[in-house]
């Protein structure tokens, strides 16, 4: 059983969804955004970094995942990205978690099963994947789909491993 994070990291809103993993089936524990309004660049880093450490003490995940920031065309959208990402991975650095990144493509392939799915597909997904109510926020959708991808990396590499386990004098015992 794991508790992971995910997170949608923006120098504007940042995502973030919580997940009780156990072997291939999820629970919902959470979700929601951090807004950040128009303070300059070095106070909204403050809020990612308060908020994502304050949501960290509340649920206690055992692990923690993000979205890796994506090329835009705009450079300077890129590098307050970027440092949205760095405000939230040091919140989970501080309280011990690892850390894994996922490429957007790779969240998408993960969640929907291509990697060129737009945001209202992801947000239909996870909604019908973790049997919710209601959609949850675009942000928060993302943030929920990092930690869907997260959870099921990590149970690929279970898998693996255990095979690797049953191979006995190059022979595989099933």
């Amino acid at each position: 059983m794991s508790i992971i994070l995910g997170i949608d990291p923006g120098s504007r809103v940042t995502g973030y969804g919580v997940l009780q993993q156990r072997g291939h089936r999820f629970e919902y524990l959470g979700s929601g955004c951090i807004r950040l309004g128009d303070a300059p660049l070095p106070e909204r880093l403050q809020v990612i970094y308060k908020g994502i450490t304050e949501i960290i003490q509340q649920f206690s995940p055992t692990t923690f995942a993000i979205e890796q920031v994506f090329l835009a065309h705009n450079a300077d959208s890129a590098l307050k990205l970027g440092q949205a990402r760095g405000a939230a991975i040091v919140a989970a650095a501080n309280a011990g978690l690892p850390v894994s990144e996922y490429s957007a493509r790779q969240v998408k392939q993960a969640v929907v099963g291509t990697g060129a799915a737009d945001k209202k597909q992801v947000q239909h997904m996870i909604t019908s994947m973790l049997k919710l109510a209601a959609s949850p926020q675009a942000d928060a959708a993302d943030a929920l789909a990092v930690a869907v991808c997260h959870g099921h990396s990590q149970q690929s590499l279970m898998s693996l491993a255990g095979q690797a386990r049953k191979v006995v004098r190059g022979r595989l015992r099933r």
